[in-house]
């Protein structure tokens, strides 16, 4: 996994700040790889249902901003229970839990 320690502890805080300590995030993609350079960070958030999805998001992301450097990330937000499309499967499948 291509993330530095205080890279995920800004993640899981930004995570359990804006979605309840009981989010589950996780790191998919290419920074699952360690043979791999570069990359965004593309994470996997399975939350309780959100009222606006998108607001939250932005959320995370400014205060994950406040944590670390500006760099490309993706955030896949699914809501627990529900069932699960597109890049949800892959995170599921290949995601690492942070």
């Amino acid at each position: 996994m291509r993330l530095q320690p205080a890279d995920i502890d800004a993640i899981k805080a930004a995570a359990a700040e804006t979605f309840g300590a009981d989010a589950v995030v996780r790191l998919f993609g290419s920074r699952v790889d360690d043979t791999l350079r570069g990359g965004d960070i593309d994470l996997h958030v399975e939350t309780d249902p959100v009222t606006d999805e998108w607001h939250a998001r932005d959320a995370f992301l400014d205060r994950l901003f406040t944590q670390i450097e500006r760099q490309k990330v993706d955030v896949v937000i699914t809501q627990r229970g529900g069932t699960p499309r597109g890049f949800e499967r892959i995170a599921y499948r290949d995601g690492i839990v942070l």
